[in-house]
């Protein structure tokens, strides 16, 4: 089954924070994000992005990263076999605009849930509880999962 993979999910994945140490919560989601990740990589799941969550990628991770490494990221995910990134047309970000105004999403947010609607998608990867505003949609780790997560690296500590 293929999901919509949010950008959130590749920042906490390939994002470096300037503090080395960190809290559980950041530590479970950057876990979260890997796996995931692992999982599109080795083929077990399929996902959809769009060219503009991969600009909001690029523009987090540019400052954890090195050009280079920022450049192998992006090219990495435009070529990944388990990934198919569409295309975004001004009119289809201005639907994402009104849209987003519906369901109090910001406009990538809001572009998601268009793109997922066109392609028949009803899962998402992502943190993000604003999504929770969509009702046929299902939001990727769950809080339930993301909980579970965060007491297992709490028990470590």
């Amino acid at each position: 089954m293929t999901k919509f993979l949010d950008a959130n999910v590749f920042i906490y994945a390939f994002y470096k924070a300037k503090k080395k140490k960190l809290d559980p919560t950041a530590k479970a989601l950057k876990i979260l994000a890997k796996d995931i990740i692992r999982k599109i990589s080795k083929g077990e799941e399929k996902a959809v992005t769009s060219v503009v969550h991969l600009s909001e990628i690029c523009n987090i991770v540019k400052q954890s990263l090195s050009i280079i490494d920022v450049a192998s990221l992006m090219n990495s995910i435009i070529t990944a076999k388990h990934i198919d990134v569409v295309d975004v047309t001004v009119e289809l970000y201005k639907n994402a605009i009104a849209i987003g105004l519906n369901y109090g999403l910001e406009p990538n947010d809001a572009l998601a849930v268009i793109i997922m609607k066109q392609l028949n998608i009803k899962d998402i990867y992502t943190f993000d509880r604003d999504f929770d505003a969509v009702e046929w949609l299902r939001r990727h780790p769950t809080d339930e999962q993301i909980k579970k997560m965060i007491e297992k690296i709490e028990k470590t500590h």
